[in-house]
């Protein structure tokens, strides 16, 4: 018997659309969804203005409403259908690392080993994959006042490092979505054309390329 999937998270950089999918895989499955709430973080702004001023409060507050997202996801009742959630936990140490300095990061680490957090591990992780130009394409079209000041070489660095981290990742099984040639808010038959490989994943590791139709 096949097992369900009971917790799905899309990951990916900044703009490769990660909410658009987990609300639409929500809708699908009649599902909770999990969303990483970017706009409730009043440091974000500064942050994009002034990154090593701003730095450390923002991924404090990251961190801490990720702890609570969590919590409240283990207290959910267990026989509600597939839940979705546009981050994974792991996530969170992936921007300390990158926006921290050495002394700020010792910091975060010893807030983060004082918390409680038991993150459930996922049944799927879908890790959403584009080139630098089209995300910045992408990000300007959603056009968020606090992500105007972005810049190319640091969302290259976000893109360096989640390829680094899904490299090795092996603790869910894993879909690796070419995402730069689909519109998944958009186009109903990319998005069906996924959904149908998603229900079809259950161990291991698996890419969707839809330019190739090499699944």
């Amino acid at each position: 018997m096949t097992k369900p999937l009971d917790f799905i998270v899309v990951e990916g950089p900044v703009g490769v659309g990660k909410t658009t999918l987990a609300k639409r895989l929500g809708e699908s499955f009649g599902s909770d969804i999990l969303l990483e709430g970017g706009d409730e973080n009043p440091f974000l702004e500064r942050f994009y203005q002034d990154p090593r001023a701003a730095a450390l409060p923002t991924q404090l507050f990251f961190l801490f409403q990720r702890a609570r997202q969590i919590q409240a996801l283990r207290q959910a009742d267990l026989f509600r259908p597939v839940r979705v959630a546009d981050f994974i936990l792991e996530k969170d140490r992936l921007f300390a690392e990158l926006t921290l300095d050495e002394d700020e990061f010792k910091l975060y680490q010893q807030v983060y080993q004082h918390l409680t957090i038991d993150a459930p591990r996922p049944d799927l992780v879908i890790y959403l994959q584009a080139p630098v130009e089209v995300l910045l394409r992408r990000i300007g079209k959603r056009g968020r006042h606090y992500e105007r000041t972005m810049n190319q070489e640091y969302l290259q660095r976000i893109v360096e490092s989640y390829t680094r981290f899904f490299y090795n990742y092996a603790q869910s099984p894993l879909l690796i979505v070419n995402a730069a040639e689909i519109d998944l808010a958009n186009n109903d038959s990319d998005y069906q054309l996924l959904l149908d490989y998603i229900r079809k994943v259950r161990s291991g590791r698996h890419y969707f390329n839809p330019t190739t139709l090499d699944l």
